[in-house]
């Protein structure tokens, strides 16, 4: 059984994800040439290094000056933490940039996620801290970050054509948060139009069902008007997608096809999910 508390296990899971992603980053440096991204085109994998480093680098300034609004790169460019020389790196404007993938971009990353880890274990997570979401800790930004530390380092995985699965507890609550908190933030970002009651089930295979919003494995959503709300029934609903909860977090997260789940219901229901709820 699982004993530590959320923020240790937090921390964990923030270790482990990231460091998996250095992994594939140093492979990629040794191999002489980045890949593409399938799961993010127009991108290779150096690109990706460089977007998780730079989001690393930019959420340790925010907790470690305690700001109180997103940080302004052109006011203090500094805290990107860059090496003298970047002449070899990854180009934005080039990308996707799928040549060698210099080793001191993949030591700046490890840097990087390392000050990152330490600024976590250092901090509180009731501490303040600015987030784009209502809820405003610091321990918001370490569950964030390793949600996508994970699906970040599935990427790269894939683009090496061997990605593993997420841990099941780390995807059940990355389904979670996924209703909860990117859903909403992803609505109102995209201007999707609004819900007429839709309602889907998720359905994990890889632990006991029941009903209810994802402690027991199933997670029933309603999309309606622009509220995304998760309700406790077994109720009919539009599509019912089943997988394990590594699978449907990587659908939710637009890494995977329904055609790799199971699907009852209405398809083109389903097919509407991703326009209620654009992607991330």
């Amino acid at each position: 059984m699982d004993r530590l508390s959320p923020f240790h296990r937090g921390l964990s899971r923030f270790h482990a994800e990231a460091r998996a992603f250095e992994a594939v980053a140093r492979r990629v440096a040794r191999a002489g040439a980045a890949p593409p991204v399938p799961s993010c085109p127009g991108w290779s994998v150096s690109d990706l290094v460089v977007h998780l480093g730079s989001v690393h680098r930019g959420v340790a300034h925010i907790i470690e000056r305690r700001l109180t609004g997103p940080p302004d790169p052109s006011a203090d460019p500094s805290f990107a933490g860059l090496p003298a020389d970047t002449g070899d790196w990854p180009r934005p404007e080039s990308a996707p940039n799928l040549g060698p993938l210099p080793e001191s971009l993949a030591d700046w990353f490890a840097e990087g996620a390392s000050a990152l880890e330490e600024l976590f274990r250092s901090r509180g997570p009731d501490e303040p801290a600015w987030t784009w979401s209502r809820e405003q800790t610091t321990g918001f930004w370490l569950r964030v970050q390793a949600i996508e530390a994970a699906v970040h380092r599935w990427d790269a995985e894939n683009a090496l054509g061997a990605p593993r699965p997420v841990g099941a507890g780390l995807a059940a609550d990355a389904v979670s948060h996924s209703f909860e908190v990117m859903a909403p933030w992803s609505r109102a970002r995209s201007g999707a139009p609004p819900g007429t009651g839709e309602r889907y089930r998720f359905r994990r295979t890889d632990i006991a069902g029941g009903t209810g919003d994802g402690g027991d494995g199933v997670w029933t959503v309603c999309v309606d008007g622009d509220a995304v709300r998760l309700v406790r029934d077994e109720d009919p609903c539009d599509a019912e997608v089943s997988g394990t909860a590594s699978e449907l977090m990587l659908f939710l997260w637009g890494r995977i096809p329904a055609d790799r789940l199971t699907v009852t219901g209405d398809r083109e229901a389903l097919d509407r999910y991703a326009v209620l709820v654009p992607p991330v």
